[in-house]
């Protein structure tokens, strides 16, 4: 369980079977846990750790920061281009399945100790060493793509901005900021802008979290203020006949929507990786998560509303669907608002998802799995610099030299893998709480019944999402739908059997706390993430066929890195100040 550090290699290591062995023993390694009714928590102080300066509001405008971007100033009429007014159901529907995800990133960044890691350290505590390693592999991709991208669509309406002016109309080359000058039959596009972009919020990053958040706090209010000025001026020009029909291409054409709308509610991942640097972590990022995420979905459905009555669905355009339709509407000046909105929206989610990266990066530098520069944390600026700037220039040189739309369909692997990953990990902690490690009467371990049951749920969400996407008769995906419920009830079942025996064991041993500690516990385990695992899977079915061989090939390059090098220099319990975690409030203590 990683009580010793592993030796180095050796010259014979890689040939022998000992080899194979010691990287499956170090892979099964977990961050041990220290129930905080015995334990006083200690977390990284001076130039170790990371500063708390990040109140609730810092964090719930994180949360709005990371969403608020392209999402609603694009996708939404690109959506009802085929849902039709439907779109709105097609927002609700993924804010629902965003809630239960949320609801879990709430419990275990509450249980959690409170410093940097997110999905990755969940994963560490709850399953092993390589199956974290592989979490951050996939989130991470992501991250530096979605982040080149931004960037690039942030250098795009600047300029657009800019030519509002005579002066600069026309007189911008396509390579300074419009797309980028094309090389190699497009697999290389030139761009200027977003790596200089890039480079300046690294550098306000750099600065420090309290800088960097009264940046995101005023962009994310400005954008804010912006988007409620706009729902309040359309409200007066919605023709209620353009709702009918509200479904024109049926309800197929709503869910395939909710698929794709469901990544613009990804903010609450930011939040949880805020962790180190929040006042008061495990009271505000249950918060911080919960309440960004409804706000986000409030605004979404009420510009869909706006969006859809204003204009015919069929009449949006594709670019700037928003800015359009008030066009059309003869209010040319609302426009120029959202193009400042668009550049606040995007600004703020380039900075977050920068922001995200690095301190990701720090987590695994402080356990070992990367060189050790990841870990270094400035002593007075007290930001992760050396991790903040390789993040910048990955992203930069992304942006700066290839066609990054290219990449955009193998995207949101890394989110829906950590969702579900985060999801599994409340069950599995639960079970620790309640001494998982028991031998049932099938010679199988209680968590190995689990985890089967997972699985099950896990391949049933991804056989129903094959079906729907392409189109497979409807039984084959009820039989799909049928097992996953019969597995998430067995997990039920199982999972009340062992309260239920923990109950009795405490009541003899006569240990029962008398004050439980606070905290936010998911309601429904096992049954919501459960339902959360299942509906990413189907998600991710639903993606195109380059991500899942993306998913298989990043996973093989992660296993070898982490065999050639993870393997050697992880240390688990170097990392002593996240050994703590809490019970969730209700649960047997």
């Amino acid at each position: 369980m990683g009580d010793t550090k592993p030796s180095h290699p050796s010259s014979s290591s890689y040939s022998s079977p000992t080899w194979f062995s010691n990287l499956c023993s170090s892979a099964l390694r977990t961050k041990t846990l220290i129930s905080s009714e015995t334990t006083n928590v200690r977390t990284p102080s001076g130039g170790e750790g990371l500063e708390r300066r990040l109140g609730l509001l810092d964090l719930v405008l994180i949360g709005i920061g990371a969403s608020i971007g392209a999402g609603i100033f694009v996708v939404t009429g690109t959506v009802a281009r085929d849902a039709g007014p439907g779109v709105t159901i097609s927002f609700i529907l993924a804010g629902a399945a965003c809630v239960l995800n949320a609801l879990c990133y709430a419990e275990m960044a509450s249980r959690l100790p409170a410093v940097v890691g997110g999905a990755y350290l969940y994963a560490y505590t709850a399953f092993n060493e390589l199956t974290a390693f592989l979490v951050f592999a996939q989130l991470m991709l992501d991250y530096h793509i979605g982040a080149a991208s931004i960037a690039r669509s942030l250098a795009s309406y600047l300029v657009s901005i800019f030519e509002i002016f005579p002066f600069f109309r026309d007189n911008v080359p396509s390579w300074i900021g419009h797309g980028g000058k094309e090389f190699l039959g497009g697999a290389v596009s030139i761009n200027i802008l977003a790596p200089i972009l890039l480079a300046l919020l690294t550098v306000i990053l750099c600065r420090g979290v309290g800088e960097s958040s009264v940046l995101n706090s005023l962009m994310t209010i400005t954008k804010v203020v912006i988007v409620l000025f706009v729902i309040a001026v359309g409200a007066f020009k919605v023709d209620m006949s353009n709702w009918s029909p509200f479904a024109p291409n049926g309800f197929k054409a709503i869910v395939t929507g909710a698929t794709v709308v469901f990544f613009a509610y990804v903010g609450f991942d930011a939040v949880a990786n805020s962790a180190e640097e929040a006042k008061r972590p495990q009271r505000d990022l249950p918060v911080g998560i919960l309440g960004s995420l409804l706000i986000c979905a409030i605004l979404y459905i009420a510009v869909c509303l706006v969006i859809t009555g204003m204009v015919p669905y069929q009449l949006l355009g594709e670019d700037a669907p928003l800015a359009e339709a008030f066009t059309s509407k003869g209010l040319k000046y609302v426009s120029i608002l959202i193009s400042i909105g668009a550049v606040a929206g995007l600004t703020t989610t380039l900075l977050v998802g920068l922001y995200v990266q690095s301190r990701l990066y720090l987590g695994l530098g402080r356990d070992g799995l990367l060189p050790s520069i990841f870990a270094k944390v400035h002593s007075t600026r007290h930001t992760p610099i050396q991790s903040q700037v390789w993040v910048g220039i990955v992203a930069g040189v992304l942006a700066g030299i290839f066609n990054v739309r290219v990449l955009s369909h193998i995207l949101s692997v890394g989110s829906l893998t950590g969702y579900s990953v985060v999801s599994a990990c409340v069950i599995t902690l639960r079970w620790k709480d309640k001494g998982g490690s028991r031998i049932s009467r099938r010679c199988v371990t209680d968590r190995q019944e689990g985890i089967i049951c997972l699985a099950v749920v896990a391949c049933c969400g991804f056989a129903s999402g094959l079906c729907y996407n392409f189109s497979f008769p409807l039984f084959v995906s009820l039989v799909a739908g049928l097992i996953a419920i019969v597995a998430a009830f067995l997990l039920h079942f199982r999972h009340e059997a062992r309260s239920r025996d923990m109950k009795i064991i405490m009541k003899l041993k006569e240990a029962v706390y008398e004050e439980v500690p606070s905290g936010f516990s998911c309601p429904g385990v096992p049954l919501v993430p459960a339902i959360c695992i299942f509906f990413n899977m189907f998600l991710f079915a639903q993606l195109h066929h380059e991500a899942w061989w993306r998913f298989v090939v990043l996973s093989i390059l992660s296993v070898g890195v982490y065999a050639f090098y993870g393997q050697y220099h992880a240390d688990p319990t170097t990392s002593n100040h996240i050994s703590v975690y809490h019970r969730p409030p209700g649960n047997e203590a």
